[in-house]
């Protein structure tokens, strides 16, 4: 079984703290006690630590070593229209999951009135969610989560591959939009629309300014389903692509 992992500020000096509500369920709910080895990550590194001291909500570690990174990952910015609150930090806890680099909430034309303001306070709320959700599936490093913006702002994102999800009939599936050759360097963004959907003049305006619209199918999906299947699909197309075997060199004539 593998063991639990926590996030905490900083190293300093070997040493780590952890505090809150996180020690606390260490301390009641798993039992924590002194000589007990869990992996604890700073959001850059991670490591194997020894506790060496509780309390109702404090735990020290000492590091006894640090521990290989994963593999390194596609990076994937998702660009989400604001939804109702609920299904906004159910997308967020499973975009977590997925292994999301950076969430960008976004305000469309019909995102509903009020959610965009709303969300500057719900930011801290949001970075517990991906914080336990990154706990769970055992990430090394947290998601971005940035403040909401216009949709005309996050056009300009930094993307080698820009990804724009639209439920129009016409709009041709995701997987022939990827690049046929796909590198762990590259950037990958996703639009992802709200519960109305674009307007008109919102698709013009993403198409021009270079994204690549893509279906995830004939069905319509909430906005939170949606993402969740258009991050799973990118990350398993670029995982295919690093472990796909080398083509061998051309039979000499």
């Amino acid at each position: 079984m593998s063991r639990r992992r926590f996030f905490v500020p900083e190293i300093r000096r070997n040493l780590a703290e952890l505090t809150g509500p996180d020690a606390e369920h260490l301390v009641r709910v798993l039992r924590a006690e002194v000589g007990q080895l869990y992996e604890i990550a700073d959001n850059s590194s991670l490591y194997l630590a020894e506790i060496t001291n509780t309390r109702k909500s404090q735990i020290i570690f000492q590091i006894k070593e640090q521990l290989a990174l994963p593999a390194p990952e596609v990076h994937v910015t998702l660009l989400a229209a604001l939804i109702k609150f609920d299904r906004f930090e159910w997308l967020l806890e499973k975009a977590t999951e997925l292994g999301v680099d950076v969430i960008q909430p976004i305000e469309a034309t019909r995102t509903e009135h009020g959610l965009a303001k709303a969300a500057q306070k719900r930011l801290p709320r949001w970075e517990k969610i991906a914080q336990e959700a990154s706990q769970q599936s055992r990430r090394v490093r947290l998601p971005l989560i940035e403040p909401a913006i216009r949709l005309d702002v996050s056009l300009q994102v930094n993307a080698t591959v820009r990804l724009f999800l639209d439920e129009s009939p016409a709009t041709p599936p995701i997987l022939s939009q990827l690049p046929t050759t796909r590198s762990i360097d590259d950037r990958v963004a996703l639009l992802l629309g709200p519960e109305g959907g674009w307007t008109d003049e919102e698709r013009q305006k993403v198409v021009a300014a270079g994204w690549l619209p893509c279906s995830l199918g004939q069905t319509i999906l909430r906005a939170e389903t949606a993402a969740t299947a258009a991050l799973a699909i990118v990350k398993a197309a670029w995982e295919l692509s690093r472990n796909a075997p080398a083509c061998p060199p051309p039979a000499a004539p």
